[in-house]
């Protein structure tokens, strides 16, 4: 009887424990963040959501990538990504950038779950050519991984307005584009979930763990 009832104990502690393991994970999952304009370094942000501070999605867009394909929201329909601005002749973080967005490429290459977005800051430089050897060149896999331009416009606003990884300078004129080195991690209802340092080894391993969050 008292045997019995010491058993009885330990499967009562094992299920709480259980629970609570349960109830730990699921917590991690909703204190995942959801970002808006005003939580932003504002010098990203568009004057005009500078006070905005709920409901932030993604606006729609209408790219080409480096295969000369008409890129658009559709195309990440229920998917998981990561956005980033780059241009192909940078010499400076974007290189690494590239690598490490290759990185998490691969870690996911069997996820049709998880795409990714590279925004070209100097469209009007960047052609399809220009795209495709670059991609070739940093391992893109074309069906999760478009490397993009289109029309200079409607990128800046993307930046400006949707992603928050693009200072503004001047008028917006070709060299006004001073792009960050953030990665954007985006979920599948068009809301961004995480920023990272697209050249920090640890800030990389942080964004593959928050996939795997959103993902499960």
């Amino acid at each position: 009887m008292i045997l019995q009832l010491f058993y009885n104990r330990i499967l009562v502690f094992i299920l709480c424990l259980t629970s609570f393991m349960y109830s730990c994970g699921q917590s991690s999952e909703k204190q995942l963040p959801i970002y808006n304009p005003s939580d932003f370094n504002q010098t990203l942000v568009d004057k005009s959501l500078h006070k905005s501070s709920k409901d932030h999605t993604v606006s729609d867009f209408n790219l080409i990538n480096q295969n000369g394909k008409t890129v658009t929201q559709e195309d990440y329909q229920d998917k998981i990504y990561v956005a980033d601005f780059f241009f192909t002749s940078c010499q400076g973080p974007c290189p690494i950038m590239a690598g490490n967005m290759a990185k998490v490429q691969e870690t996911f290459v069997k996820n049709d779950d998880i795409m990714f977005l590279s925004l070209s800051v100097t469209p009007d430089i960047d052609s399809i050519p220009k795209l495709r050897e670059y991609a070739t060149q940093k391992g893109v896999i074309d069906s999760k991984w478009n490397v993009t331009t289109g029309e200079k416009k409607h990128i800046y606003e993307l930046a400006r307005k949707s992603y928050f990884a693009v200072e503004e300078r001047g008028d917006g004129g070709l060299q006004d584009f001073i792009h960050t080195s953030n990665f954007i991690l985006v979920d599948k209802k068009k809301r961004i979930r995480g920023v990272y340092d697209g050249t920090d080894t640890k800030e990389i391993k942080r964004l593959i763990k928050d996939i795997n969050i959103l993902k499960n």
